[in-house]
């Protein structure tokens, strides 16, 4: 089974969240999607300033074996996103809890709560599975 760590919150279209010291929510691919995508070539990502509402696609991951949208797992402004994956989108291959995608300032974050924790991310992947 792929790496679930126990500190994020997980949406379930495979993105993870992790509320930071600032009070940002940084948003990532998990272990199991990078897996289940392969070697990703090209991410496309939010704009700064972007309202996202959470289900809404923020951006797109591109693989050698197919293209995945990725969603907002909560509601909030787009405050940064992680240029390195513009020239490196190899690195959530290698690393995809380090490799956050953007980071959104949440209108709510007790929003993180709806999301699974790591049982609940984990039987949900062992049931599409």
């Amino acid at each position: 089974m792929s790496d679930i760590p126990s500190d994020l919150r997980y949406a379930a279209s495979h993105e993870w969240a992790r509320l930071e010291a600032d009070g940002t929510v940084s948003v990532g691919i998990s272990d199991h999607a990078q897996e289940a995508l392969g070697d990703v070539v090209y991410i496309e990502l939010p704009e700064v300033g972007q309202q996202l509402t959470a289900g809404q696609q923020a951006g797109v991951v591109e693989s050698v074996k197919a293209a995945s949208d990725i969603y907002a797992p909560i509601c909030g402004e787009v405050v940064a996103i992680n240029e390195q994956l513009t020239d490196s989108p190899e690195m959530v291959n290698g690393e995809p809890y380090g490799s956050w995608f953007f980071r959104v300032q949440p209108n709510d974050a007790a929003e993180l709560e709806k999301l699974l924790d790591a049982d609940g991310y984990k039987a949900a992947c062992d049931a599409d599975a």
